[in-house]
């Protein structure tokens, strides 16, 4: 009796288990199918430059370790550098879609369909801020891409990649969707899908597809200590990846929208500073003369809330909006202004060049006798050549010197910042800096404009009692 019984309560454990682990294996999509219907639209491409005796290729230099070419030999000049990467056709007579960084110095670009055809392109334009590339092969009634939309994609829905990884023809990897709207340093006009598909070179500018078999993205970039793949990739959504292509192919050049302002974080201490109940939004730390936001009304220390019917949670949602927006038309936006909530209407310009400076901080030399303040800062008034190489037309007062562990020092004050306001209230000399910060006593945190080697900043300084 006993056997009997013990054979008994195994298969009462062992077929919930068979049942958990069939039912697992229904939920997990087959790939089979999917990749039959769309490797035809995938292909690979391939670059090569001029090299000269003694230079080194900026390609991809695992094909010479891979394939044991020696490439320190002194040669002639001869064609080299390859560059493999992926791409994807988008119309039937031969338009497809790359990344920048795969054809970029590029003097002959050959891409090689499923069928075997190897093809030379040509390269119809480029954009770098979105790393993308539109070519052209001379074909008629190739197979196209489905394209979908990344607006539809929902994070843990899954994805799959084909490419060339290291000029492994068409292979396929899958994965999910890890997150969306992702800021990278590198591109702030792209507002990335993060997936966990392997990717590694060759993918590049290879499709993202969903269970649908549309193209959701652009593969392009990885997050990695190693060079390799470590469960982090990026793809430029298909939506705004198609903009720029269908920008490229009609005119040869990409239009984005501007807004003329410069933006930064808003953190917890900001936050409290300007009263909010959390950080959110984009704060304006300068607005750009005769810009958009200029003649719209916006103003230093406006905190941006929303930009036509969305949300910025943060300062780095803002250019992938505004970039997205067709330049003349008028958006609203909900600001925060003095602890007031206000709409203003803003008529959106066009992007043409980047705005960057990079000045130094004033020689020692050049500093006046400091004044000294309770908060652990000194400061001094800006001599008539300071301004002039600071960019600081009228006002503000020289940061000298910042005690360590102090309150300036813990908001971030350092030496050679030029305070331009405090609580909204502009500094002209160090008599109105001293008047602004007796004032705010007991306000508990204060928000600073400075000025730090040609850039505007807020700083949220806590004032005591």
């Amino acid at each position: 009796m006993k056997p009997k019984s013990f054979r008994c309560w195994r298969a009462l454990v062992v077929l919930p288990a068979i049942l958990l682990t069939a039912a697992c294996t229904r939920g997990l999509p087959d790939f089979t199918g999917l990749v039959g219907d769309l490797s035809p639209v995938v292909v690979n491409i391939s670059t090569a430059a001029v090299l000269v005796d003694g230079e080194t290729s900026s390609g991809d230099n695992w094909f010479e370790r891979f394939f044991g070419l020696n490439p320190g030999q002194d040669q002639a000049p001869q064609p080299g550098a390859q560059s493999l990467g992926s791409g994807f056709i988008i119309s039937e007579d031969g338009f497809i879609l790359t990344n920048y960084h795969v054809v970029a110095g590029a003097d002959e670009i050959v891409v090689r369909l499923s069928d075997r055809r190897q093809l030379v392109a040509r390269l119809v334009g480029t954009d770098q801020r979105s790393d993308l590339a539109l070519i052209k092969i001379d074909a008629k009634g190739l197979p196209t891409a489905d394209i979908g939309s990344a607006d539809d994609l929902k994070v843990g829905e899954w994805v799959l990649a084909i490419g060339s990884p290291f000029g492994f023809d068409y292979s396929v990897t899958a994965g999910i969707v890890s997150a969306k709207n992702r800021s990278l340093a590198t591109e702030q006009y792209v507002p990335f899908i993060q997936t966990d598909v392997a990717i590694n070179p060759g993918n590049s500018g290879g499709p993202l597809f969903n269970l649908d078999g549309e193209v959701v993205g652009v593969n392009s970039q990885i997050y990695s200590d190693s060079g390799g793949y470590q469960g982090v990739s990026f793809a430029i959504p298909v939506d705004d990846a198609m903009r720029v292509a269908n920008q490229l192919r009609e005119t040869g050049i990409v239009v984005r929208g501007w807004l003329g302002v410069v933006v930064q974080e808003v953190d917890r201490a900001l936050a409290r500073s300007f009263g909010m109940r959390r950080p959110e939004g984009a704060l304006v730390s300068r607005v750009v003369p005769n810009s958009p936001a200029s003649e719209a009304g916006l103003q230093v220390g406006d905190v941006i809330l929303q930009f036509g019917d969305r949300d910025v949670g943060t300062s780095r949602s803002l250019p992938h909006m505004v970039g997205r927006a067709e330049p003349g038309a008028r958006i609203p936006l909900r600001v925060l202004r003095d602890g007031e909530r206000l709409k203003i209407t803003v008529r959106i310009g066009a992007l043409e060049t980047d705005e960057r400076a990079s000045l130094n901080p004033p020689d020692a030399d050049q500093r006046a006798r400091p004044a000294a303040f309770e908060l652990g800062i000194s400061v001094t008034a800006l001599t008539r050549s300071q301004r002039a190489q600071l960019g600081v037309d009228q006002g503000g007062v020289l940061v000298t010197e910042v005690r360590p562990g102090s309150a300036s020092g813990i908001a971030g004050l350092m030496p050679g910042d030029v305070i331009v306001s405090v609580a909204q209230q502009p500094i002209g000399d160090v008599g109105d800096f001293r008047n602004v910060l007796q004032a705010a006593r007991g306000s508990e945190s204060v928000p600073l404009l400075i000025q730090r080697r040609g850039s505007s900043l807020f700083l949220a300084l806590d004032v005591p009692g």
